[in-house]
């Protein structure tokens, strides 16, 4: 198996980026490719060349990315519809949103420093716990620990805002 993935792997992806022009996703699908191959090794039953059928796979899996980027696509448009819809507030409304979010960055300033920044950089800055940690120089553990015991103290902080939020809806 070993000897297929160094003999096929360069001329898959190649094949797969061509198709799909972008890099990682084309190494995504080289993945995939040599993944299921390994999974089904002892039920594939290859008639021809395993270079033919690797070309077929990856026909198929760039097929398959497409439909699936087509249908988040087609979602994505739909919900920016809903929330246009939604979003279309009244003057009121839009003073009371501005008062939520001021509670809400309000709360976030309030929780202990070392558990602001890490739950800033998660949620803000949309970094992963890894990078976090990595950063910051504190363990995975430590990471998650401080983001959830955030998302504990804002919860009980802002549960009267849910309230809030429903009537925003009902108005």
């Amino acid at each position: 198996m070993e000897q297929i993935y160094r003999n096929y792997w360069e001329v898959v992806l190649d094949s797969a980026y061509r198709r799909v022009r972008d890099e990682e996703i084309a190494q995504d699908i080289t993945q995939e490719i040599f993944i299921s191959l390994w999974e089904n090794r002892s039920r594939l039953m290859i008639e021809g060349s395993l270079g033919a059928y690797l070309q077929g796979a990856v026909k198929y899996k760039v097929i398959n990315y497409f439909k699936s980027a087509v249908i988040k696509d087609k979602h994505r448009e739909d919900l920016l519809l809903l929330i246009g819809e939604k979003m279309e507030l009244s003057a009121e409304n839009k003073l009371m949103l501005k008062d939520l979010n001021k509670e809400i960055d309000d709360a976030i300033s309030g929780l202990p420093e070392k558990m602001r920044q890490v739950f800033w950089m998660s949620r803000k800055q949309e970094k992963t716990i890894s990078e976090i940690s990595i950063e910051l120089g504190l363990s995975v553990q430590t990471v998650k620990n401080q983001i959830s015991s955030a998302l504990k103290l804002l919860k009980e902080r802002l549960s009267y805002l849910l309230f809030l939020a429903v009537l925003m809806q009902l108005i």
